[in-house]
């Protein structure tokens, strides 16, 4: 097989840049109504002290927060990082969970995800720049004095998690997390650069122990890091089922992005061998982990309504009723969005093998699972002072930004790693 290189149009690299200024435009045109209040759900005022109730049930005590416009700008900053940040990361989880099985099948589609790995470093560096700047506006268990009896603000069940919630611990997770991600992407993209290089089964026969390892490490960090990184923001409230949820919409968002670039690739003359069966493959994943989606969300959500405790209820009456029903009809888009689009879209075979049906499930997929994270960040921050231009335009930036840096790390070596040992079979996959 001879090599297959990318040679990315200007006319890609314009309109990748175009979505980072339309992001900027919308972001700025959004912090300007904020600022000015307009179009405001609430006062800030009133906003503050409605979250520190719904935080705390109670007198609205705590540290001062930065104004709405400020809140609003951290808050969408983390959500859109945190999504890109967990489908990057999703790109090294594929080839070595394909590596650990002996798949041959995806080896059409190994460089896409060996690509999306680009966007870790530099989400992490915005990760921890955000985290700083942004105080405790993000995080409730950051406010000063918090954990100290002996300050007003002290609060008994925050302080009574002080050794996982502190900031030195915190953030060395953090970094540990996105340093082991990061690192793992890069041997694994190393290993498989060489074998194009050199062949032979070595390169192989190394990455299968790589993934091995970085699939276990990954099993721990993700579920970590969505404790840390979304389920800290509301405090008070705990899931055990959290990190399932997390990772399962990184995930098939992660697979929707796989077969978006595909398909845009095959339609642009490039990838000659994908075929349907390839699609299907991927379609069917989709399909399937849109359903074990849904299989975590109800789980989590059935378990806290049957058990009525107040303490576990909270989260979902925010968002199914709570803020004036500011999220109930989002609520409910959600499941819609993310499991009966896909369910009914994708149920026969037919349907999973063309193109146009398969990119407008996975168009719909990554914005059903954006919207999830908003879901689960924004009550938690902002209450009832969320919105959408700010939020949307930040999701363009960060696209724009992970489009311009996956595309660039994939035209860097054969869109197809030409001496893999089972790209004969993936050449001539059938279903």
């Amino acid at each position: 097989m001879t090599a297959e290189f990318l040679e990315l149009p200007a006319s890609a690299r314009r309109r990748f840049i175009l979505f980072i200024v339309a992001g900027v435009v919308l972001m700025a045109i959004g912090l300007i109504m904020a600022y000015l209040n307009i179009g405001a759900g609430h006062h800030e005022a009133a906003g503050a002290a409605h979250g520190a109730a719904a935080e705390h049930g109670a007198g609205a005590h705590g540290g001062e927060h930065a104004p709405i416009w400020l809140r609003r700008l951290f808050a969408s900053l983390w959500q859109s990082n945190v999504f890109f940040l967990g489908i990057s990361a999703v790109g090294t989880v594929f080839v070595a969970i394909h590596t650990v099985a002996y798949a041959g099948w995806s080896i059409m589609v190994r460089r896409i995800a060996e690509a999306f790995s680009a966007w870790i470093l530099p989400g992490g560096v915005i990760m921890l720049i955000v985290f700083f700047a942004s105080g405790h506006n993000l995080f409730h268990w950051r406010t000063e004095g918090i954990m100290d009896p002996a300050s007003p603000n002290y609060d008994a069940i925050i302080a009574g998690k002080a050794g996982f919630l502190n900031l030195g611990f915190y953030v060395a997770r953090m970094v540990i997390f996105i340093a082991i991600w990061w690192f793992f992407s890069k041997r694994l993209r190393d290993l498989s650069l060489q074998e194009d290089q050199i062949g032979g089964t070595g390169f192989w026969d190394k990455s299968i122990n790589v993934s091995a390892m970085f699939l276990v490490l990954y099993a721990v960090s993700s579920s970590m890091s969505a404790w840390d990184w979304v389920m800290s923001i509301d405090t008070h409230w705990f899931s055990t089922m959290f990190g399932w949820y997390v990772f399962a919409s990184w995930w098939v968002s992660g697979i929707a992005g796989i077969l978006l670039t595909a398909i845009y690739l095959k339609q642009a003359g490039y990838l000659r061998f994908l075929n349907a069966n390839h699609l299907h493959d991927l379609g069917k994943l989709m399909f399937g982990f849109s359903i074990f989606w849904t299989y975590v969300w109800f789980s989590q959500f059935m378990l806290i309504w049957y058990a009525n405790l107040p303490e576990e209820a909270v989260y979902f009456n925010q968002r199914l009723g709570g803020f004036d029903g500011k999220y109930t009809w989002l609520f409910f888009f959600n499941l819609i969005i993310n499991f009966a689009f896909p369910f009914l879209v994708l149920m026969t075979r037919d349907a999973k093998r063309q193109m146009i049906m398969l990119k407008i499930v996975a168009t719909a997929v990554l914005i059903g699972h954006w919207l999830d994270f908003y879901m689960m960040i924004m009550p938690g921050t902002l209450q009832g002072d969320s919105g959408f231009i700010i939020e949307i335009g930040t999701g363009l930036v960060f696209l724009g930004g992970f489009l311009l840096l996956m595309t660039k790390r994939l035209s860097q070596a054969s869109l197809v790693p030409v001496n893999h040992p089972f790209v004969e079979e993936s050449v001539h996959h059938t279903t």
